[in-house]
């Protein structure tokens, strides 16, 4: 996947995410999305690569960054709890989509009963 065609879609998801908010704290070159105030994904370009960066699960994390080349611990953020996605590997479409909501719900998970936009629980999962 390119790096403006992972951007995208990463930009298509965060649309249909309740209460998400685009803003340019760190100037126009920084698209900061936050669900009530707090960051969730970061879009920006690294001289010609344009990345992402998510917050994840540590775990989660570990055992993507050990599974895909082109995900790595997060750029200028802890590299624990975030991770860094680059244009040109193999990671599949579904997968950056999961992603997006991932960290989407790990800040919902921790905002307080009466301001999360959507039960974390139910939301974005598939009734199997």
């Amino acid at each position: 996947m390119e790096g403006e065609e992972l951007q995208e879609q990463a930009r298509a998801r965060v649309q249909e995410l309740p209460g998400a908010e685009l803003e340019h704290p760190f100037g126009p070159d920084w698209e900061v999305y936050k669900v009530r105030g707090k960051v969730f994904l970061m879009l920006t370009d690294l001289g010609d690569e344009s990345i992402l960066i998510l917050k994840a699960d540590p775990e989660d994390s570990k055992a993507l960054r050990e599974q895909y080349d082109d995900i790595t611990p997060g750029y200028h953020m802890n590299k624990k709890h975030w991770i860094t996605v680059r244009p040109g590997g193999d990671l599949p479409k579904p997968l950056l989509d999961d992603l997006v909501t991932d960290s989407y719900l790990l800040v919902v998970e921790n905002l307080p009963r009466a301001q999360r936009p959507v039960d974390p629980a139910v939301f974005g999962r598939s009734v199997r």
